[in-house]
This record gives C-alpha cells, sequence and structure tokens, in this order.
C-alpha cells in the first residue's frame, strides 16, 4: 500500500478511537472564500477583524512550524489562506467534530446511547480540540473553519483559526500540487482529481456553464420555448449519423439513442408552436478526435415563418451576444490566432469556397463525374471513394440521378479537404448539395434540369448553411423542408440507398404524416455546444471542454 494511504487511514481510524466522526451529515457552511476575499480585501497588514466567519473546505497546502500552521483551503470560488496556533486552543475547548444526534433527547435515553459502542456513530466522553484534529489532518481532507479574518506582515488576507472540524477524511493522496496530472488521459479518466488540482480545468467548465446560461437567456428574450424530445427513438433521424442501439425488454423492440431532436421539434412546430429550442444530449456511433465526441451537447431551435437568410442574422446575433458575455467583446485569440466576430461575417457557397481556397480556382461545375472523382482522390489518396469507385464502373450512364448524387457528394468532399480548414474567422457555408440534404428546402432559384449555356449556381442546391469558426463547422441550419411530397420521394430514396450499401433506415411514416397535417415555412438551427466553447475557453480539444469524455477501456 502508498505509505501516505495508509498514513491517512491511521489517521482516520485516531479520530474514530478519540470520539470523533470524519464523515458528520452536515455543516454549516455560511461563507465562500471569495466572499471573505472581497468583505475584508481593506484591511491593512496587520490589522484583524472581530468578526467571526464560518467557512469550509479542502486543505490544498500546509506549512507547519511546529506550534502553529499555515493553510490553504479550496472551494468552488478559489483558495483562501488560513492560519492555526496551538496556544489559542486548551482543554475546554473540546468539541467533537461529529453531530451528535443525543443532544435533545432525554437525559436518560441520551446516556443509555453513550454506552452503545457503534463503529457507525461512535460517541465518546474523550474528544478532541481543533488543535488535535490539525494534527491528524492532511492535504486533501475536508475541513470546517470559524475563524477571525486578518492581513499577515507580508500582505496576505488570513483566516485566525478558533475552531477546526473534520468534515471528510480522505484517504486517497492528492497528486503533487505544481505538476497536477501528468497526460491528458489521466485528467479525463480521473477528471475528479484533475477539477481538485487544476483550477484553470474548473474554471473552463463554469466558463461552459455560463455560456449555456446566457444561450438561453438569448433564446428566452427572444420568445423561444424550452422543449424536451426523447432519448430513446424507435426510428432515429434528422442527421445523417450511425445511432447506438439497445433494445426495449417490455416492448421487445429495438430502439436507437437519438442523433438529433429535430424530427421532434418539427412535430411541435405542426402542432402550432413557433418559437422552440432543446439544450441536451445527441449521441452518434462514430468516431473521436479533437472535434468529435460519441456524447455531445446541442442545441437546435426552429422557427416558423423564417428561412435560412433570417436564421443567419439570428444565428450571428446569438454567437455574438454570447461571446461578448464571456469575452467582453467581439476579438480576441484562439490557439494564438486573432479571431474576429465583428459582424456581418462572411458568405460564401460551397462551390465558391472550392474555388476560392483550392490552388487552380477549380470550378466543380465543369467537371463530369469521373473528372471529379479523381480530384477528390487526388486531394486525399486515403478517402474512402470505394461504393462511388463501384458505381462508377457498373453504369456507364453518369447523368442518371444516382450519378448526380453521387457528384454532390464528391462536390462536399471536395469543399471539405480544400475549405474547411482555411475558415478562420467567423464565415456561412451557404447552398449544399441536394443529395447530401435530404430535409432541406430546394433553393428558390433551384433548376431542376441543367441546360447547356445556362447559369449553374444553383443547379441542385438547397437553403442550408453551416457556420465556421477556426476552421470548425460549429452549427447547422436549413430553409426546412414542408412539402411532405418531395420528403416522401427523398426519405424513400434514402432508405433504397441505405439498403444498397448494407444497412436499414425505414422512412418515418409518422413524421410525413405530421407534414401532410402541415408545416408553416420554418427556418431551424442546430449549434454544437462543445466546438463553442472550445473557441470561448481557447482548448484545442474537445475532451478539454466535456466533464466526462468518452476513453478507450484503460489497458
Amino acid at each position: 500500500m502508498n505509505p501516505l494511504k495508509k498514513e491517512k487511514q491511521h489517521k482516520r481510524e485516531q479520530l474514530l478511537q478519540k470520539g470523533v466522526d470524519p464523515y458528520p451529515h452536515s455543516y454549516h457552511k455560511e461563507r465562500s472564500t471569495l466572499w471573505i476575499q472581497n468583505k475584508y480585501q481593506s484591511l491593512s497588514v496587520g490589522e484583524s477583524s472581530d468578526d467571526i466567519v464560518i467557512s469550509a473546505g479542502r486543505v490544498m497546502r500546509k506549512r507547519d512550524m511546529g506550534k502553529a500552521a499555515f493553510f490553504n483551503i479550496q472551494d468552488q470560488e478559489g483558495e483562501f489562506q488560513c492560519y492555526i496556533k496551538k496556544q489559542d486552543f486548551s482543554d475546554k475547548d473540546k468539541n467533537p467534530s461529529h453531530v451528535n444526534e443525543e443532544k435533545d433527547m432525554p437525559a436518560a435515553e441520551s446516556a443509555s446511547k453513550v454506552k452503545v459502542d457503534s463503529n457507525v456513530n461512535k460517541v465518546n466522553v474523550e474528544t478532541l480540540h481543533s488543535w488535535d484534529i490539525w494534527k491528524l489532518t492532511d492535504i486533501g481532507d475536508i475541513v470546517g473553519i470559524e475563524g477571525q479574518p486578518f492581513r499577515t506582515k507580508k500582505g496576505e488576507l488570513s483566516l485566525r483559526v478558533k475552531k477546526l472540524q473534520m468534515l471528510c477524511k480522505t484517504l486517497e493522496p492528492l497528486p503533487e500540487k505544481y505538476h497536477g496530472l501528468e497526460g491528458k488521459e489521466l485528467k479525463y479518466r480521473f477528471r475528479h482529481w484533475d477539477l481538485v488540482m487544476d483550477l484553470k480545468s474548473r474554471e473552463i467548465f463554469k466558463i461552459r456553464s455560463k455560456i449555456i446560461k446566457e444561450i438561453r437567456t438569448f433564446m428566452d428574450n427572444k420568445g423561444f420555448l424550452e422543449m424536451e424530445t426523447p432519448v430513446l427513438q424507435s426510428i432515429y433521424g434528422g442527421a445523417m449519423a450511425v445511432p447506438f442501439k439497445t433494445h426495449h425488454r417490455r416492448l421487445d423492440r429495438e430502439m436507437y439513442l437519438k442523433i438529433s431532436p429535430e424530427i421532434y421539434l418539427k412535430k411541435l412546430i405542426v402542432g402550432g408552436f413557433e418559437k422552440i429550442y432543446e439544450i441536451g444530449k445527441n449521441f452518434r456511433n462514430e468516431g473521436i478526435d479533437r472535434t468529435h465526441n460519441p456524447e455531445f451537447t446541442m442545441m437546435e431551435y426552429y422557427e416558423a415563418y423564417t428561412d435560412y437568410n433570417d436564421q443567419m442574422k439570428q444565428f450571428e446575433q446569438l454567437i455574438c451576444y454570447v461571446t461578448e458575455k464571456i469575452k467582453g467583446g467581439l476579438k480576441f485569440t484562439y490557439q494564438g490566432k486573432p479571431l474576429d466576430f465583428t459582424p456581418p461575417w462572411k458568405r460564401m457557397t460551397v462551390k465558391e469556397a472550392i474555388k476560392t481556397y483550392s490552388e487552380q480556382n477549380t470550378d466543380v461545375d465543369q467537371m463530369d463525374l469521373k473528372s471529379l472523382f479523381e480530384y477528390v482522390r487526388s486531394l486525399e489518396p486515403e478517402v474512402d471513394l470505394k461504393n462511388i469507385e463501384t458505381t462508377l464502373r457498373n453504369d456507364k450512364n453518369v447523368s442518371s440521378p444516382e450519378m448526380e448524387d453521387l457528384k454532390d457528394e464528391l462536390i462536399l468532399m471536395a469543399f471539405e479537404l480544400i475549405a474547411e480548414k482555411k475558415l478562420w474567422n467567423p464565415t456561412f457555408i451557404m447552398d449544399f448539395p441536394l443529395a447530401v440534404s435530404p430535409l432541406t428546402k430546394k433553393h428558390r432559384q433551384w433548376k431542376s434540369i441543367h441546360k447547356a449555356g445556362e447559369d449553374t449556381k444553383y443547379y441542385r442546391t438547397v437553403e442550408r448553411f453551416e457556420p465556421y469558426i477556426a476552421g470548425m463547422e460549429i452549427g447547422n441550419a436549413y430553409t426546412e423542408l414542408n412539402d411532405p411530397v418531395d420528403q416522401r420521394e427523398r426519405l424513400t430514396l434514402q432508405e433504397k440507398q441505405r439498403k444498397e450499401e448494407g444497412s436499414s433506415h425505414p422512412v418515418d411514416q409518422n413524421f410525413l404524416h405530421a407534414l401532410e397535417v402541415g408545416m408553416p415555412p420554418t427556418g431551424g438551427v442546430g449549434l454544437g455546444i462543445e466546438r463553442l466553447v472550445m473557441i470561448l475557453t481557447d482548448q484545442a480539444s474537445l475532451r478539454d471542454c466535456i466533464l466526462f469524455p468518452m476513453l478507450k477501456e484503460k489497458g
């Protein structure tokens, strides 16, 4: 056994033998460390207050000096220095640190209980005063203190302890204070340790909480209502992703964890709600990397009688509002590079971004399917193009609808390989290919048949945008498809394609019924919370913004 751990266990036993419960049921903490700092900051060097302050926290540092000691306690707000001196205590100050449950009982009943030797609530005539308890206190223990504020000769605001109570005798030693937890994996696997040892890590999650709070404030002030949709779904939908599967024993059927709340929220729009949002967990059975985690937090909101142009403006307002609340302005640095959120944000179509950021100003509209296929392969030889390659080999009719769908997929791949990482300052990428946007309304200037010499800017495009910041997509938005006939055709085609690929994704008939009841023109938006937190807390990885990220099994 670790000798430090063995020593901690020995001190625990000593406390119990002396009649002190090292794990009392409660403690009335009145003031935080931050409150004490603010309240008594005006004390001058050597000056003390007659006030008695009651606080509590974890012991993080000890500087023993024989018959006196300085130590720091840490709570949610920060750290504060305390001073304890042996001569301040005597036998008359002896006080057990457990809550004496017998104090309100009749004398005879209480006396009978004192004779009972219980390992749970051991009560003994012998007790310890605060200095004795201090000598059995280690770094990491949680203590309650009562003391008088004063400023030391070195100018540090402190509390002179008049009473100390053990609230939790810890058994696991903390990692070395100044080196913290070595290795990112340890930080993620033992997040409780990380939060104790690294106040910067704790600050990230405090800011995350503030970000979500400010998002809610913005949405509520705009008249949106917060909703909740099912996590367990019999038919998953709302995004192109692989779901997590589970089984409902009572119903004896396969269920899925939601990949998006989109379908349910649209049903609420059909039902008469006009401005709604949800902040919640989504689950996608896909890879883990710097910007992906299988479980993540997302906000989706829908607003009737709007389109993607309206939502670009509103999304910009939302992010700027939150950024100003968190950063104090719209210009700051992320990973050492300047970011400028000042509106209006840049707007580009998918095809314009490819042309702008490719080395040869590539115009994908001027390329046939085979040329585009070879072009994407040249950009990234490792990209998976097996399905498209097989189709090309077996089908020479490159103008068929299925071939057009394949070209749409290649256009999106080209954009992701060429432009995505170069979109640093906030940019809206608009007008995505039809085949990769099955729930989105076709562009209002879209032409169903491409004719020679005709402007191809809006050919097979839909009204969809994705906002990019620091090379990352942080959201997704549509002018929502509300034509039930068009939607049925697209979902039926999607089901057919999935079957050909060896997977199953049945058409959601309940959703189509909702569209047939009638959904007004609607703009819908999704926002990835963790990616926004990454940017506003200057973190390079999503894992540093998720308290308990998904990890491989240890060993």
